[in-house]
């Protein structure tokens, strides 16, 4: 594996794509498991996915690890074939087992959920979290405009990403128009971050995280506060970080 570039604090590899993207991102998490890493803090949608088949293929074991999910869509089952759950259990879990997966449950009480989810982050402090990144720059469910501050809440999802989700779903009336989110907060307390985009819809927001001012309109902007965050990155992303 190559070294990665320094810019402006971040560590940043440019890949040729996603498939040489989800090795490196790999190599990273290997790096972190043997260094004694125990809870695994775990993204979802299309970017992870080469990740994910790569730790499939390993010969890691996660049976005494424990995985921790960014978020669910408020009013989906854990059945349900568009909840983050079963795209996990799809992706991941059925295949690697982890002693505990803790994702919010998208049929709870707003106030009880989110009370628990809290004290899951409390009780399991996430050693390594994988991170996407929407066009908007949000991480997480954490829309523009979100707290740094904020820890679990409930998210009212923003027209850009509903329209970026409608592809996974029979039509766009189907998107559920909330989250419950890992806040922003309890993302930095991560000890390790890997951040992967891929594409040219993503360039504009990997540039906006690394050198726009800090601000809660561009939320990924927080994670220049952050001492050890790896940005894996296709040449189509990263395309506007030399502008």
């Amino acid at each position: 594996m190559d070294k990665p570039q320094e810019i402006n604090g971040f560590q940043v590899f440019v890949v040729e794509d996603e498939h040489e993207g989800g090795k490196v991102a790999f190599e990273l998490v290997q790096a972190a498991y043997a260094q004694g890493a125990q809870v695994f803090g775990l993204a979802t949608g299309s970017t992870p996915e080469t990740l994910y088949e790569e730790l499939k293929a390993s010969n890691l074991d996660f049976s005494d690890r424990v995985s921790v999910n960014l978020d669910e869509y408020v009013g989906l089952s854990g059945d349900h074939p568009q909840s983050y759950r079963y795209f996990m259990e799809e992706k991941l879990f059925n295949e690697k087992s982890f002693k505990q997966n803790f994702v919010p449950n998208g049929l709870a009480d707003e106030e009880a959920e989110i009370q628990r989810y809290n004290q899951v982050l409390q009780d399991y402090p996430i050693d390594l979290q994988i991170l996407g990144i929407g066009t908007n720059a949000h991480i997480a469910f954490n829309e523009p405009g979100t707290s740094f501050e904020a820890k679990t809440h409930k998210v009212r999802l923003t027209e850009a990403t509903i329209e970026a989700n409608k592809r996974f779903f029979d039509s766009e009336e189907d998107v559920p128009w909330y989250a419950y989110s890992m806040g922003i907060a309890s993302i930095l307390e991560a000890d390790q971050i890997i951040l992967l985009a891929y594409g040219p819809k993503k360039a504009q927001a990997i540039r906006d995280m690394i050198y726009a001012d800090k601000t809660e309109q561009i939320p990924a902007t927080a994670l220049q506060d952050h001492a050890n965050v790896t940005v894996v990155v296709d040449q189509a992303a990263a395309e506007k970080l030399a502008a």
